[in-house]
């Protein structure tokens, strides 16, 4: 059986870089760290996500190419501390969402060890278009 892409169908035209977007989000689904995105009006959203043990200076928020992209590293200092036990390791991470035409990045907001990310959504006003038919 042959698999059925969006370019395929024919009344789906320019939607190969949506096909490209949902790929690259299915890769994209590591655990850590974990996150929640809540609708906090009709065209706002909010994700937040759990980084205890960063600082702000850990992460960064880029977009880059329609995706939010959200890094965190820590700096690993133990060097002269000497741990009988270490369960909360200097762990590095990337998260990734894709975002809709139309969401903008607000905010970013450090609270007890949550990160906060506002996005809106804008509508864009719709446009009636007329097409004028010339004689060939």
């Amino acid at each position: 059986m042959t698999k059925m892409t969006l370019g395929s169908y024919p009344h789906m035209l320019g939607f190969e870089q949506l096909e490209r977007l949902l790929e690259r989000t299915a890769k994209s689904s590591e655990g850590y760290p974990p996150f929640n995105i809540e609708q906090t009006s009709d065209h706002s959203y909010r994700i937040t996500l759990a980084v205890a043990g960063f600082s702000e200076a850990d992460l960064s928020i880029t977009v880059e190419d329609r995706q939010l992209v959200i890094r965190g590293r820590q700096s690993d200092d133990g060097g002269d501390r000497v741990f009988l036990h270490r369960g909360i390791a200097a762990r590095q991470f990337q998260r990734s969402f894709v975002l809709a035409d139309g969401v903008e990045v607000g905010e970013a907001i450090m609270e007890n060890g949550l990160l906060h990310v506002d996005l809106t959504l804008s509508r864009p006003e719709k446009v009636v278009q007329t097409i004028q038919i010339r004689k060939g």
